[in-house]
């Protein structure tokens, strides 16, 4: 069983940044498929960035150039630093972690067994 937790959300204005993480407990973050995701009130979850268990990234197109996704294997965390931020960026944001997801289903949420709670992001314009 993984349990997975995330910190940093919070209220910035547009153009800023912030940082999320997300603690694993129960595996070793690399021999997962890990990713972030986001929903906004009204929508449906949408992949953001995920990463293979080596360590591989991909983003989304309105993500790309913007947010990073990285990780610490020693601290077993996962982090996603998002910049430039926009107030469409904003929603509750969910990391994810499966022990196999095919490629072509990385951005999809039900492809992804463990999640967050979610921690919420907001920016203002």
């Amino acid at each position: 069983e993984v349990q997975l937790a995330e910190f940093g959300g919070g209220s910035v204005q547009s153009g800023g940044s912030l940082r999320l993480s997300c603690t694993a407990s129960g595996r070793t973050i690399s021999t997962l498929y890990m990713g972030w995701f986001r929903q906004a009130p009204g929508k449906e979850r949408e992949g953001v960035a995920v990463i293979t268990s080596s360590g591989i990234p991909r983003y989304a197109d309105s993500v790309k150039g913007r947010f990073t996704i990285s990780r610490d294997n020693a601290k077993n965390t996962l982090y996603l630093q998002m910049n430039s931020l926009k107030p469409e960026d904003t929603a509750m944001y969910y990391c994810a972690a499966d022990p196999f997801v095919v490629g072509t289903r990385m951005f999809n949420s039900d492809a992804y067994k463990y999640w967050g709670q979610g921690t919420q992001v907001t920016v203002s314009s």
